[in-house]
C-alpha cells in the first residue's frame, strides 16, 4: 500500500469513530495523535518523492451527480449578503501582507485572467468523496501579480463565514500555493460557484483533504509565521479540533 492510501484510510475511511464527523474526530486523543504523526510523514513523502506531481484528474463522465455541500453552507454577514444580492458585482478579493503590491481584485478581473479547469475528487474528512469540475485562475498567477516579499512563507485565506462566532480561515505554504492545480475557483461544474459551495470564490488545493478547501474567500494574507493568527495552528479546524495542518492525501 502507498502512503497516500494509508493517509486517506486513517482520516477518511477508517473505523466508525473517524467516519462519525468532525466533532467526534476532534474528541479522540488517539486519533489526533495518529493524525499528527501521519502529517509529518505524508508531507515528507509528498514533498521529497512526488515533487510537483498532479492529483488525479477525471473525465466529465466521472463527475458525481450530486456533490454534497458541507461545513458552512451560508454566511450570516450583512456585507456578504449585500454582495450576494448584487451577484458579487462589487465584491473584490484583497491580497495583502508580505507583498510588494497589495491587490484589490474584482471578480471580473479574476475571471479575465488565464483560467485552469480541472475535474478532481474531493475527499472529505467525514469519509465521503465526490468528483467535480472547478475553474479559476491559478493562485500562483495572483501571487505573482502581488509580488512576494522574501519573508513570506504562508498564504492565509480569510473567509466570510464564522463558526460559533470564530472567523473561518485556512492556510497553505508556498509549495502548495504555487502548485499548478491550486486555483481560486469561481466556477463549479460549468456554472458560477453556488452559495452553499463558497461563492464567490473558494480555494482548491487538490492534493489535500476537503477541510483545506476554504470557501467564501475574501482576503489572502501572506505571512512569515502562523503562530500569531487566531489559535496559532494555521486554520479553524486545526485550532478548534486539533486537525493536522497538512492534510495531504
Amino acid at each position: 500500500m502507498t502512503l497516500r492510501l494509508t493517509r486517506r484510510g486513517l482520516i477518511g475511511g477508517g473505523g466508525a469513530l473517524l467516519l462519525s464527523g468532525c466533532d467526534r474526530l476532534s474528541e479522540a486523543p488517539a486519533a489526533k495523535s495518529l493524525m499528527q504523526r501521519a502529517e509529518g510523514l505524508t508531507m515528507r513523502s509528498q514533498r521529497w518523492l512526488m515533487g510537483d506531481a498532479l492529483a488525479r484528474e477525471f473525465a466529465e463522465a466521472d463527475m458525481s451527480p450530486v456533490f454534497r455541500a458541507n461545513g458552512s453552507t451560508s454566511v450570516d454577514d450583512a456585507a456578504y449578503r449585500a454582495h450576494a444580492a448584487q451577484g458579487f458585482a462589487r465584491w473584490a478579493l484583497v491580497v495583502d501582507g508580505l507583498v510588494k503590491r497589495p491587490l484589490v481584485l474584482p471578480l471580473a478581473a479574476l475571471k479575465a485572467m488565464p483560467q485552469r479547469r480541472q475535474i478532481t475528487r474531493h475527499d472529505c474528512v467525514e469519509g465521503w468523496s465526490a468528483i467535480g469540475q472547478w475553474q479559476g485562475p491559478q493562485l500562483a498567477q495572483v501571487l505573482a501579480m502581488a509580488g512576494l516579499l522574501p519573508a513570506a512563507r504562508y498564504a492565509v485565506f480569510h473567509c466570510a463565514d464564522r463558526i460559533g462566532g470564530a472567523p473561518y480561515y485556512e492556510s497553505i505554504d508556498l509549495i502548495d500555493a504555487f502548485h499548478p492545480q491550486t486555483i481560486l475557483a469561481w466556477q463549479m461544474n460549468g456554472h458560477p460557484l453556488p452559495l452553499e459551495h463558497g461563492a464567490p470564490l473558494r480555494l482548491r488545493v487538490e492534493r489535500q483533504l476537503g477541510y483545506k478547501q476554504a470557501k467564501y474567500v475574501m482576503r489572502i494574507e501572506l505571512v512569515a509565521s502562523l503562530a500569531s493568527l487566531f489559535g496559532g495552528k494555521g486554520g479553524y479546524w486545526e485550532d478548534a479540533g486539533d486537525y493536522a495542518w497538512y492534510a495531504g492525501i
